[in-house]
């Protein structure tokens, strides 16, 4: 039964009427995590995204990198990385000089990908998708093994390969694969890795929880991660008000991509939730509580700068969520509940 870990995620967007150039950006986030590594935060996960006007990260592994150099406990992961556009043993390889870097500290969560925008950017057909997935995670796990390996796919083809050098972590980065359909929930059971569930509850998450019961699996004894981010406040009316409007921006790509590509909103039933929880430190509590056990979260970050603010605007947020909120929760659920 896993225990709970708490952090940040990054998408390092800086709309362009921000006014901080992307080097300034850059360099807050860096000093930030130093200083959340040093409140106690377990995680700093990023976002993948291409040809956004705003700056969205594209490249994660080197922001890793120099936060590895800077920080001593905190894990680094994905939210994810886009598989289709990563090839598979270069990834592999980038992977583990980063496990070396940072001494074993790094989990990889993948998906397939859904803007048009992206695959026409990189010149692949949408149709080809979910081959480059199953493909790239089937030449992951080998490539994690440490063992010579060949590879005979659609997609890829392989001959001789061992992937140097070493990992630090036994059978590599821990792997994570994202869904918001049934396919996706299967594919993560028949993969056998970490699970970031997303959508509606009964396409992605329950499918998953009946697919490892059939094989005669716990779900308990797997990690679930997603992105719920949190705004720890006395004043809600005040400190929301500003995040509001940049959690609207934030929002407001996803619902573009999912317009040209037909995925995602606008689907009816009950959806695992991603809103933000805002409260109080007890608050707070109360509704993560309810939250992990439901959906048998084990890892849960929060957006530490939404688009357009600066960091030390969310500084006394972030505090009270490593030094007051998270203690307190994981001392609550002790061990997560799969319902």
């Amino acid at each position: 039964m896993p225990n709970l870990r708490m952090g940040v995620c990054y998408d390092f967007r800086n709309p362009p009427a921000s006014g901080t150039s992307d080097q300034i950006l850059y360099a807050e986030v860096l000093e930030q995590v130093a200083w959340l590594d040093s409140l106690g935060a377990d995680l700093v996960w990023f976002t993948e995204h291409h040809f956004v006007e705003d700056g969205y990260l594209p490249s994660w592994i080197p922001v890793a990198g120099a936060m590895a150099s800077i920080t001593k406990r905190v894990r680094f992961g994905t939210d994810i990385c886009l598989l289709p556009f990563n090839h598979p043993i270069r990834l592999a390889e980038d992977l583990a000089v980063l496990d070396n870097l940072s001494g074993g500290r790094v989990d990889v969560g993948v998906g397939m990908g859904y803007a048009p925008h992206e695959f026409r950017g990189f010149g692949l057909p949408v149709s080809h998708r979910l081959s480059l997935m199953d493909e790239g995670i089937e030449v992951l796990q080998r490539c994690f093994t440490g063992e010579r390996f060949s590879y005979q796919g659609k997609r890829y083809t392989f001959e001789n390969v061992k992937i140097t050098p070493g990992y630090v972590q036994d059978g590599g980065p821990p792997l994570w694969i994202a869904s918001m359909s049934e396919a996706g929930a299967a594919r993560a059971a028949r993969y056998d890795t970490q699970y970031l569930p997303q959508g509606l509850k009964s396409r992605s998450y329950d499918p998953w929880i009946e697919a490892l019961k059939a094989d005669g699996r716990n779900p308990r004894d797997y990690r679930v991660g997603i992105i719920r981010s949190i705004l720890v406040t006395d004043d809600r009316d005040t400190d929301w008000t500003l995040v509001r409007a940049a959690e609207r921006y934030r929002m407001e790509l996803y619902r573009q991509f999912h317009e040209e590509s037909g995925e995602g909103f606008g689907e009816d039933g009950e959806r695992i939730p991603q809103t933000w929880v805002v409260g109080n430190v007890d608050e707070c509590v109360a509704q993560l509580t309810q939250f992990v056990n439901d959906f048998g979260i084990t890892d849960m970050v929060t957006m530490a700068i939404p688009p357009g603010l600066r960091a030390d605007q969310m500084s006394d947020s972030l505090e009270r969520l490593f030094r007051d909120v998270a203690p307190a929760l994981k001392a609550r659920v002790s061990g997560v509940q799969v319902r």
